[in-house]
């Protein structure tokens, strides 16, 4: 519950799957760890905890594809009922509801100042990033309580367990869906499930089966179960039972290209987490106040910009930390930093989640495509030539930034785009790989129910047509809410 936790569970095989994406050539041909929640609650529990719906211009544009339902009027309603805000209901905050919603805990001097510098560069401070527009830069909203981290599992699963029709089952993996051919279709009867890596049992569905292992889960099970693209089922010699081309298929996600920034004369995390004295003082302002860097999610300040005037709306977002390392899991450097990283908030690379065999134990090719488009490359090289402008403001210079990665000396766009193959990581947002809609690719219709089979709806991140502009985990509880109110509409 403690929120730096998640710095132990991360590439910690008890609470991740802890996936290895395929080597990528926009990576520069590297392979990364792909962070997902091996535990009650999902990636909700292992995650950032970041509150973030996205933007109006998203769900717009989902709606815009044929899905009725799904435009922000639509949701928005959605999102205030499932949520309890700290501050209280007002247009766009719902209270009382099972997610609750916080501001941040602790404050750093080299994140307000670096507040000021990115108001000069252009980016205006607003009050938050759940109105709408995002446009703008603020400190993030959290799903904490009272300092502590509030999980799905926290805010749905624990209040009703007492329920007399809920059997939680784990230790329990999927092997594949049930299916049985009912007047020339495909119907889901129930799962096949291996129980503590032993025992095989068969639950039987007496209504319909709920999908909602995640981007990569999901389709893996799908084409485990004979769903997906013919020619892949049958190279892996699985019968099909139902063609569907877009499953696995349409995989995005945001990727971060993290810069470094040594400072002076200020203190970061870096320099309280490296002494015994500042890791002690840290422990107990948690233990007494339930504030401070124990409280801290891995970014608390974000911006939201355009990469280039001719987009419509903010493309790129800053999550900026006031610490740094080499990677996720190393230790923090000796010396006081700050990590701005800017990522693509509407990537347009492609690429996909495919079964490796028949056997459910092996662990699906995760290809990514990460900076695949000329329109990628363009915007990674001119983020961070972005985050250079706002790192250069007036409001910074008494902390004499100093850039560590990827380097001053890397000044033109070839450069810069080998930096970004080298610094670029996953922000842990796949989606995409059933996606809801009604084109050639679509797995799901508006109602998430799977196209051709009887009694199967996949209801998590992976049914976005499109990524939102931002963290994932809001908008996945959001189509859960949806989910649920379908289930009880069409089961009357």
């Amino acid at each position: 519950d403690i929120p730096v936790g998640y710095l132990y569970t991360i590439a910690n095989p008890r609470t991740d799957w802890c996936y290895q994406t395929e080597p990528d050539a926009g990576l520069n041909n590297r392979s990364i760890g792909y962070a997902r929640g091996k535990v009650l609650g999902g990636c909700s529990s292992i995650n950032a905890m970041i509150y973030m719906r996205g933007q109006q211009s998203d769900y717009d544009y989902w709606a815009a594809q044929g899905n009725r339902g799904w435009g922000w009027h639509d949701v928005l309603p959605v999102f205030k009922r499932s949520e309890d805000y700290q501050h209280g209901a007002d247009e766009f905050h719902g209270a009382g509801g099972e997610l609750r919603v916080e501001e941040r805990r602790v404050n750093w001097e080299i994140l307000d100042a670096w507040r000021e510098a990115a108001e000069e560069s252009g980016i205006p401070k607003i009050t938050e990033f759940n109105r709408g527009d995002n446009f703008g830069n603020a400190y993030f909203q959290m799903n904490q309580r009272r300092g502590k981290r509030w999980s799905a599992t926290s805010a749905y699963l624990k209040p009703a367990m007492s329920r007399p029709n809920l059997h939680v089952v784990t230790n329990a993996q999927v092997e594949k869906l049930k299916l049985e051919s009912q007047n020339g279709c495909q119907c889901a009867t129930g799962v096949t499930v291996c129980l503590n890596g032993k025992e095989t049992v068969q639950f039987n569905a007496r209504c319909e089966v709920l999908l909602s292992a995640g981007a990569i889960g999901s389709p893996q099970i799908l084409q485990l179960s004979g769903i997906g693209p013919g020619e892949l089922l049958q190279a892996r010699g699985i019968e099909v039972k139902h063609e569907l081309a877009g499953v696995g298929e349409n995989l995005h996600d945001h990727l971060q290209v993290r810069s470094v920034y040594k400072v002076k004369h200020t203190v970061t995390l870096n320099q309280r987490a490296n002494s015994l004295f500042g890791k002690a003082m840290m422990g107990l302002e948690y233990l007494l106040f339930k504030t401070g860097p124990l409280t801290m999610p891995p970014s608390q300040l974000g911006a939201f910009a355009k990469s280039d005037p001719d987009q419509a709306s903010a493309n790129i977002e800053w999550h900026v930390q006031p610490l740094s390392l080499d990677k996720f899991g190393d230790p923090l450097h000796g010396f006081n930093a700050i990590t701005p990283s800017v990522c693509n908030l509407r990537p347009s690379s492609r690429g996909h989640v495919q079964i490796k065999s028949a056997n459910w134990h092996d662990y699906p090719a995760i290809k990514l495509n990460y900076l695949s488009t000329d329109e990628d490359r363009q915007v990674a090289i001119n983020g961070l030539r972005f985050t250079r402008r706002i790192m250069a403001a007036k409001a910074l210079a008494r902390f004499e930034p100093e850039e560590w990665k990827p380097g001053p000396e890397l000044e033109t766009d070839e450069q810069l785009l080998q930096a970004a193959g080298d610094l670029g990581t996953t922000i842990f947002h796949p989606v995409g790989t059933c996606k809801m809609g009604n084109d050639a690719l679509a797995v799901v219709d508006d109602r998430l129910r799977v196209h051709g089979v009887e009694g199967l709806r996949v209801i998590d991140a992976s049914i976005m047509p499109r990524i939102t502009s931002g963290n994932t985990n809001a908008p996945t509880v959001m189509i859960a809410e949806q989910g649920a109110s379908f289930i009880l509409q069409d089961n009357q």
